[in-house]
């Protein structure tokens, strides 16, 4: 019969087996995240993040609701957001073209074409406020030195961070996007996977 040290010795290896199986196991991914998870009431989280990508990238999750500025020394601002619903969702490369402050929201002509009744009245557009969907700040994506109409804005509905219910835009609360604003400039890279 085993001694008490020789099975706590066995299990003991045999955990360090399964570790290293786990390794060897899990395939290497460009982006590595720990379970830094942002604050429930806004306010991006500083969380470990391995990327390619340069310091001051904006990195854009959508199947987590996620969304990532990229750090010095492996970190990131980690903040939640909503996105396009299926159909409705940009990917892939722009860069923040243009800023503004409590920017006019315009609904754009496919807006216009789902819902008529709500939209065509504000097809000349709604000032900045508390009410319009883009909230207190927006960034422009570009791509090729074109507006693509999307955005990285705020919110009227901070119901919706979380999910998948925009036209396409990234929307977060008011507070993280103010947060967000004031730490990018014109030029920097959005990738939105």
């Amino acid at each position: 019969m085993p001694k008490p040290n020789q099975i706590a010795e066995a299990l003991a290896s045999l955990f360090i087996v399964f570790l290293l199986l786990g390794c060897v196991a899990s395939p290497s991914t460009e982006v590595t995240k720990d379970a830094g998870q942002q604050k429930r009431d806004g306010g991006p989280s500083l969380i470990s993040f391995r990327t390619t990508e340069p310091s001051g990238t904006i990195i854009v999750e959508p199947d987590d609701h996620k969304l990532y500025l990229v750090q010095e020394a492996n970190t990131a601002l980690a903040y939640n957001v909503a996105v396009g619903r299926k159909g409705h969702d940009f990917s892939g490369k722009a860069v923040i073209g243009r800023k503004a402050e409590w920017p006019t929201w315009t609904p754009t002509s496919s807006m216009i074409r789902d819902r008529p009744k709500v939209n065509t009245p504000l097809a000349t557009g709604l000032f900045g406020s508390e009410v319009n969907p883009l909230g207190a700040r927006a960034l422009y994506l570009y791509k090729d030195g074109a507006d693509t109409l999307y955005r990285i804005h705020g919110t009227n509905d901070p119901s919706s961070i979380g999910k998948s219910v925009s036209s396409g835009c990234i929307r977060l609360l008011n507070s993280d996007v103010i947060d967000l604003y004031d730490r990018v400039g014109i030029g920097a890279h959005v990738v939105v996977r």
